[in-house]
Parts: structure tokens; C-alpha cells; sequence
């Protein structure tokens, strides 16, 4: 209990102290906090102070670079770093401007101070670099629905550049392009790698950024794209397959034909028995010319059924009613001299008698 009594004046002093520093914090301050720049271009900082103060120093980087009374001569150990009241006759704002910014001298802490009760204030300042943009290759001519890459390049950045691409003016898809960067000493260099199907003439922008730019770093080129040819391909299957089919069809007609043809030129069994009994009765009156003969009185052409009775008695054949029919049929040998003829009677009984005669 004693040893927590006595500690109790050391705490009031603590407390006191606390509640000073937050009033001073509160009179003193230093805007912005952090502040990105671009390389060669101006950085400026803002120090507001209420209340009555004398002296206002300025340290980047842990180097004392300017000095600013109220009342006196600001002192400065480059002409890249000034200062000012921001209004004319109005002390409690001091603007820091430091020309020209370059990113190995001047990015890191900026420490201002105000001499007396106001203790210091510290700033951030980063300092970023743009580089080169480069769509390599140049103007791209393709046929209609070619796979069509462009390659961009960036070199010389810090921090690494932001790459984008447009068509037409329009944002491409991040998923058509790829973007890889490397380290170079404190420097970065990028490749993107754009590839897409090329369906009409197009203007291909690539554009890379950093915080600090008020406006990308761009390049542009075009793509021409021709009408693709025609493919032959389909069309000569297609003629060949017709030309196929239509030879096809013109041998299986060629070969009706021919058959057709061969039908009607071969000869059938009637024709052949007509055209040999033709050549019999030539060859016969021919031979009749050159020798007499005796007529045949017992001849009797088809469907005849009558013959007369007195005539084939005279030859010796039997004398037949109307009923009866007769069929004579001659055989010619191949001298042509010699004639033979059977000679059958059919009654309504049958066959009755069966005879040959032949004549020399």
C-alpha cells in the first residue's frame, strides 16, 4: 500500500506530460503525411503552427537543407530547396517546395522542426520514375480470323509499370494479355504479351503507369486485317465426289447398254430353225433348177387336215377319211438330190399307219 502511494507523483507526471505533448501535437502540424511524386517534378509540404514561434528548419533525408526565421533571411543549402509563408502576411503556414525531385537524393524522410515548445513533425516522400513504352514490331497486317501477338516492352521503371492495352479505344480484357516484370539494378522493366483472334482493322494501344503520372505512358500501332482466301479444300472434295458418283453411274449404264446390246444381237432357237428352214428351201430350188424331180404329191402344208384321196393313191398311201390329218415332214441331205418324207395318218382312233418315201 505505501510503495503504491509513492509511485502516485511520478504517474502525475507522466499524465502531465501526455496532456503537453498533445497540446503541442495539436499546434504543430505537417500535411502530407506522404506524399509520391514523380521524378524531375516538385514536391511541397505544409507546416501550420498556432501561436507565436521563431525559427522553422527543414531536414531530408537527415540533411539540413533550409532555415526559415519568422523575421529574417531564409537560408538554404541548394537552390532546389524553398520556402515560404502560403499567404502574404500570414505566419502560421510555411510551404516546403523541394524543385526538381530525384529519387536518389531527395526520397525518404522530410523533418521539419520548430524551435521551443513544438517539437518536430516528420513526412514521408517517395519518388517514382517513368520509363519507355515500346510495341515491338511495328504495324501488323493478318488475314480475317488469324491468331494475332503483340509484345509491348517497358524499361526503366520504378516502381514497376502498371501495363494496360486498348482497342479502338476501348479497354482490352486483362485475361487476353500477360504481363511479366524484372529487376534492373533499381529499375524495373516489363514485357505484356497481347494475343487475340483479328476480326477487323484495329488500332492496338499499349499504355503503362505509375501513381505519380497524371496521364499513362502509351504505344500505339495498327492491324490490318485481309479477307481470307477462299478454301479450295471443301470445294475440290465436293467436285471430286460428284465427278466420282456421275463416272459411277455412267459405267453402270455403259454396262446395261452393252449387255442390251449383246442380247439383241444373240440369235434365239426360233430365229435359227427359221433361217435354216429358209436356207433348205433355197438350197432345194436351187437343186430343182439343175435337176428334175418328181413332186412330192403327199406334201401338205401346217394346218391343213384335207388332202385329195386320188393323189396320194396314186403315190401308194392310204386312202384317209376328212377326219384324218396329215403330216408330212422332208429331209434334205447335203447334196440337195436326194428327198425323204414320213408320212403319218391320225384318225379318231390314233396314230394308224407310219410310212417313208423317199425320192431320188
Amino acid at each position: 500500500m505505501t510503495a503504491a502511494w509513492k509511485s502516485r507523483p511520478g504517474l502525475f507526471r507522466i499524465g502531465l506530460l501526455l496532456c503537453a505533448t498533445g497540446a503541442v501535437s495539436g499546434r504543430f502540424q505537417l500535411q502530407p503525411l506522404n506524399s509520391t511524386v514523380l521524378q524531375g517534378s516538385d514536391a511541397r509540404f505544409n507546416a501550420t503552427v498556432l501561436g507565436n514561434w521563431q525559427l522553422m528548419t527543414w531536414t531530408v533525408r537527415e540533411y539540413l537543407v533550409l532555415n526559415f526565421p519568422v523575421g529574417g533571411n531564409v537560408t538554404s543549402s541548394s537552390e532546389r530547396f524553398t520556402a515560404s509563408f502560403c499567404s502574404s502576411g500570414d505566419t502560421s503556414c510555411v510551404q516546403f517546395t523541394i524543385h526538381k525531385v530525384n529519387r536518389s537524393a531527395d526520397a525518404g524522410p522530410v523533418v521539419c522542426r520548430v524551435l521551443g515548445d513544438y517539437g518536430s513533425e516528420t513526412a514521408q516522400l517517395h519518388v517514382q520514375e517513368s520509363g519507355t513504352v515500346d510495341i515491338q514490331g511495328g504495324n501488323v497486317t493478318v488475314e480475317q480470323d488469324q491468331q494475332v501477338e503483340f509484345r509491348c516492352v517497358t524499361s526503366a521503371w520504378f516502381p514497376a509499370a502498371a501495363v494496360s492495352w486498348t482497342r479502338n479505344g476501348r479497354a482490352v480484357n486483362s485475361s487476353l494479355y500477360n504481363t511479366t516484370s524484372v529487376a534492373d539494378g533499381e529499375a524495373f522493366n516489363s514485357t505484356s504479351v497481347l494475343s487475340f483472334q483479328a476480326v477487323s482493322n484495329a488500332m492496338v494501344e499499349c499504355q503503362a503507369t505509375v501513381l505519380s503520372l497524371t496521364r499513362p505512358q502509351s504505344s500505339s500501332v495498327f492491324l490490318v486485317v485481309v479477307p481470307k482466301p477462299p478454301d479450295w479444300t471443301v470445294l475440290i472434295a465436293v467436285v471430286v465426289s460428284i465427278g466420282g458418283v456421275a463416272l459411277l453411274v455412267l459405267l453402270i449404264i455403259g454396262i446395261i447398254f452393252c449387255c442390251k446390246l449383246r442380247e439383241e444381237k444373240q440369235p434365239n432357237y426360233q430365229d435359227e430353225m427359221r433361217r435354216a428352214r429358209t436356207q433348205s428351201q433355197m438350197s432345194g430350188g436351187n437343186a430343182a433348177g439343175q435337176r428334175q424331180g418328181q413332186e412330192n404329191a403327199g406334201y401338205l402344208p401346217e394346218d391343213q387336215t384335207s388332202v385329195a384321196p386320188s393323189k396320194l393313191a396314186d403315190s401308194g398311201f392310204s386312202q384317209t377319211s376328212a377326219s384324218e390329218v396329215h403330216e408330212v415332214a422332208w429331209n434334205t441331205n447335203q447334196a440337195g438330190n436326194d428327198y425323204s418324207a414320213a408320212h403319218i395318218t391320225v384318225g379318231e382312233s390314233g396314230v394308224k399307219k407310219h410310212r417313208h418315201v423317199t425320192i431320188v
